[in-house]
């Protein structure tokens, strides 16, 4: 991959604003997103992936189900870079290379994760978050007298409408509850305008009524990102996929709809039927 190309993505000076599913230097003309081909990594003679070919559509909502030691986690490590692989290949549309990227140059060019475990400055407000969550020329803010401007107050008004957390606003995060603490992590990663979002069992501790919440949001914001969900909780799934990607030792066992792969003997034989 060129100079130029790899600038151009990690420039921030041509991004789109939110909901814009084409960063600045990926082509997603064919329709995909991210293709992972053939990735292998090993562990201490552990295989956590075993060659591993992965396709997600541009605006496509993908789940991941699967076992504990399926290598869900290790598939995401290899697409943000805190992985590198043995073998095979990962792009970002057609011509992002990843394997030739640094983490933090993965997350500039529009790919942005959320763990497990939300992380939020607790001390801060929901507001505050936001803002220093926003994509901006970071040498802006070396003057004591930076201020938000008009756009990009809209800009965190429209997120923390999206998350649902505009009434919350002047909250102090950390008196937020566990759901609204993910759901404001979230918003921090469309606050950088990511084209796909990668998202760990994003429901685990929620309420009910949160995990309704969170599965009307990531349907929202289906067709605007990529979003990729990691997910063991089948009725989160059956509420917001359309489409779902079964990993068992590190390869892709079945893929399709989820009534098609729960019909699957060999997903019932290794997951299901636990």
């Amino acid at each position: 991959m060129s100079a130029a190309l790899i600038g151009e993505g990690a420039s921030g000076d041509q991004r789109p604003g939110l909901g814009h599913l084409k960063p600045a230097g990926a082509d997603f003309s064919h329709g995909v997103a991210l293709y992972l081909d053939n990735i292998s990594v090993s562990f201490d003679g552990f295989k956590a992936l075993n060659g591993l070919t992965l396709a997600v559509d541009a605006g496509e909502l993908r789940c991941v189900i699967g076992p504990n030691g399926a290598g869900k986690t290790t598939m995401m490590d290899v697409v943000t870079g805190k992985t590198r692989p043995d073998s095979g290949r990962a792009f970002f549309g057609q011509t992002i290379d990843l394997l030739a990227l640094r983490e933090a140059e993965i997350a500039r060019a529009g790919i942005g994760r959320k763990f497990q475990k939300p992380t939020v400055f607790e001390q801060l407000t929901v507001f505050e978050n936001l803002e220093l969550a926003l994509k901006a020329d970071k040498r802006v803010r070396r003057s004591l007298r930076w201020r938000l401007s008009p756009e990009q107050a809209d800009r965190v008004d429209e997120i923390l409408t999206q998350i649902r957390l505009l009434e919350r606003r002047d909250w102090l995060a950390g008196a937020l509850s566990h759901g609204q603490k993910q759901w404001l992590e979230i918003g921090m990663l469309l606050a950088q305008d990511p084209a796909v979002l990668l998202l760990d069992e994003p429901v685990a501790g929620m309420t009910d009524a949160e995990t309704e919440r969170t599965a009307e949001l990531l349907l929202e914001l289906e067709g605007k990102h990529s979003i990729i969900v990691v997910e063991h909780d089948m009725a989160f799934v059956a509420a917001i996929a359309r489409r779902v990607t079964v990993l068992h030792e590190g390869s892709v066992l079945a893929e399709g709809r989820l009534e098609q792969v729960k019909a699957d003997p060999r997903v019932i034989e290794v997951y299901l039927g636990r």
